[in-house]
């Protein structure tokens, strides 16, 4: 049967097929597709893929070093997951993160994306009053994208892709609330403001502590439970 993973003669496909099959699996396990201590089989990944169980076994080692699972010796690939104080963790440098990512917002963001992240707000301000949480959750994740590709770095685009994905799951469930989506678009807003007046310091406080607030309204609604 043909997969979409399917190798391909091109010399450099090999890496785009390991970084394909490494992304699929990380996707399901933080999904929650795989659940934690959940063995990972090698045969049956690749079959579900349609790949040989090299790609699937490079995945794994890279899965491996991000914590995600760890390897027995002679025995197999098990789910590490994600824990509550990872999730802590991750929203505290992202909070840092973010911070930085807006204060290099300001000082390079194009005009093309400055009219991104404003009709960004005015749509999320039109769907937050109609109460529509899901296209209110879309609208959150490009607002970030659209900051993380007006910082013009490269690696901290990287690196906050990353762990923007890694919580995703759990950031639906806040976000499905549409009180926390109208309080987040109003901060949204405050840095959108902040970036356009070219408030550096402003903006780079308000990121900081939007991430911190999202974290905090997670934590009162007792994310732990959505992860055990």
């Amino acid at each position: 049967m043909a997969s979409e993973y399917s190798s391909k003669p091109d010399a450099n496909d090999k890496y785009s097929l390991r970084s394909r099959v490494f992304k699929k699996i990380r996707e399901d396990i933080l999904s929650g597709h795989y659940k934690e201590s959940e063995e990972l089989k090698e045969v049956a990944i690749g079959e579900e893929l349609g790949v040989s169980r090299t790609p699937v076994r490079e995945a794994f080692r890279q899965l491996e070093l991000e914590g995600l699972i760890h390897i027995v010796p002679n025995k197999g690939a098990y789910v590490t997951g994600i824990t509550p104080k990872d999730i802590k963790d991750i929203y505290m440098i992202r909070s840092m993160l973010e911070g930085l990512c807006a204060k290099w917002a300001t000082e390079k963001i194009t005009k093309k994306k400055m009219e991104e992240l404003e009709e960004n707000i005015y749509l999320s301000d039109f769907h937050a009053a109609r109460g529509h949480s899901e296209q209110l959750t879309e609208l959150d994740n490009r607002f970030h994208e659209i900051l993380y590709e007006a910082c013009d770095s490269k690696f901290l685009e990287h690196i906050l892709r990353d762990f923007h994905q890694y919580v995703m799951q759990i950031r639906l469930k806040n976000l499905a609330s549409v009180d926390r989506g109208r309080a987040s678009n109003k901060e949204h807003k405050m840095i959108m403001e902040a970036i356009r007046d070219k408030d550096i310091e402003k903006a780079e406080i308000l990121a900081n502590a939007h991430i911190i607030n999202a974290y905090q309204n997670m934590k009162n609604n007792g994310f732990e439970e959505t992860i055990e």
